[in-house]
């Protein structure tokens, strides 16, 4: 005697968590690159000094 059975396939939507939980993070950490950058935590917000050297070129105009 053969015996028939049916498999049922629920797809319920599931997985959009991990997607709003990257997506979240993704937000934070752009937040969180900003403030740094903007100096809010002490990083390299600020004037940053440096010492260039003076340049003279002294290039005579053609035709003198």
């Amino acid at each position: 005697m053969v015996e028939h059975r049916e498999t049922v396939v629920v797809d319920r939507g599931g997985g959009s968590g991990l997607a709003i939980a990257g997506g979240i993070a993704a937000v934070l950490l752009i937040v969180l690159a900003f403030l740094y950058f903007n100096g809010t935590f002490g990083g390299s917000g600020g004037s940053v000094a440096v010492d260039v050297p003076a340049v003279n070129v002294d290039v005579a105009p053609a035709g003198q």
